[in-house]
């Protein structure tokens, strides 16, 4: 059993040791070893950032507490992409400049989006550091032959099949209507659960793009009712999906709703106004509350001054991986480090990890949830 995994699952009996008596303590880490957190921190998408940040912070203080990571302290540092390629791009330079400069970065946990994530992959696949993504989720990504990339969640290609059979074995939907953002994640979401659909047997009787971030849905939800579908679809994000779920809903429509991983935040039930109740939600990890036990979300709360959401995992994870990795190869040396994770296999609470030669995750996990008094539930598996 790993160090970390002890840090996971056994972080109550790690506290108590951390604050025990001075002979007892772990030693106090010496120098540091920096992990940039590159997410969205402002606009729209701010939420599902922090929260990221918050679960990484969160495994820092873990680790820290412990003595460091081989012996040096975990130093988060946070940067804000906007939830805009060309911010992502800028803030990769950055990270750039801290490498060049000689800082000892180890790696990058982001960015959110995969647009963001395939902007700036082409200045970190240069560099000396280890990139893992908590939740960006493009095909693609691990398709490009990175060496220093990894996910701790499923790519969409999973998520496609699994939210395919949902809607046509589960729902026994046969008429579906595909709507989706016109983000690269939106888009290549799209193509996947299409033809994932459209091999069960089932037929894609409408497919629209709406616009990242759009409000108001009055053409959509005319174009849904004249295609008289039994089920709908949408790939996107919080920042979409509760608007149209509300224009939806009022216009009579109550055909079953899937939407995808990107409005797995709490967000989306919170803007729709009550019309989220029966809405099922794709995820790529549990909800903290079903794999985190009370002492987690405590120090959560005292870490971040806030509750956990649904990402918090996917953070607290992916610093996890990193930890894993540099203890397995004994070595703070991203090349060593990221050559260390192709042979890991640990637990951690968004699951087992173990990867590809490409990076992604050889047992990908996909939870379907249902809105249930104001509440995700968990319906699969």
């Amino acid at each position: 059993m790993s160090k970390f995994l002890r840090i996971s699952f056994v972080f109550a009996l790690l506290l108590a040791l951390s604050l025990g008596a001075a002979g007892c303590r772990s030693a106090k880490p010496e120098g540091e070893v920096l992990v940039y957190v590159t997410v969205p921190l402002s606009g729209f998408q701010a939420n599902a950032g922090q929260t990221v940040l918050g679960g990484v912070r969160l495994m820092a203080d873990q680790i820290n507490s412990g003595g460091g990571l081989l012996g040096r302290e975990v130093k988060v540092v946070a940067l804000d992409d906007e939830s805009d390629s060309d911010v992502a791009l800028a803030v990769a330079e950055e990270v750039k400049n801290a490498i060049q400069a000689g800082q000892p970065v180890l790696g990058v946990i982001g960015h959110l989006n995969s647009g963001q994530t395939l902007a700036a992959m082409e200045v970190y696949k240069d560099l000396s550091l280890v990139v893992v993504t908590p939740t960006a989720s493009e095909v693609s990504l691990t398709n490009k032959g990175y060496t220093n990339f990894f996910r701790v969640n499923a790519n969409d290609q999973v998520q496609a099949r699994v939210d395919a059979e949902f809607l046509v074995k589960t729902l026994g939907a046969k008429r579906i209507a595909v709507i989706h953002n016109d983000t690269e994640y939106g888009i290549g979401l799209r193509d996947q659960i299409s033809a994932e659909l459209v091999r069960l047997g089932a037929v894609v009787a409408l497919t629209l793009q709406v616009a990242e971030g759009q409000e108001t849905y009055s053409n959509e939800v005319t174009a849904v009712k004249q295609a008289g579908v039994d089920a709908l679809f949408y790939a996107g994000y919080e920042i979409e999906a509760p608007y149209l779920r509300i224009e939806l809903v009022d216009a009579g429509l109550a055909q079953p709703m899937l939407v995808s991983d990107g409005a797995f935040l709490t967000t989306t039930i919170d803007e729709a106004e009550g019309r989220a109740e029966g809405m099922y939600v794709s995820a790529f990890a549990p909800s903290p509350a079903a794999v985190a036990d009370a002492q987690w979300l405590k120090r959560y709360r005292e870490v971040e001054y806030r509750n956990p959401d649904t990402y918090s995992i996917n953070g607290y994870s992916s610093l996890a991986v990193l930890a894993e990795g540099a203890e397995k190869s004994k070595s703070l040396d991203p090349a060593k480090v990221a050559s260390a994770l192709r042979g890991i296999q640990f637990e951690t609470l968004i699951g087992q990890i173990s990867y590809t030669e490409s990076g992604d995750l050889k047992e990908p996990r996909i939870y379907v949830f249902q809105v249930r008094d104001g509440a995700f539930v968990q319906v699969q598996p």
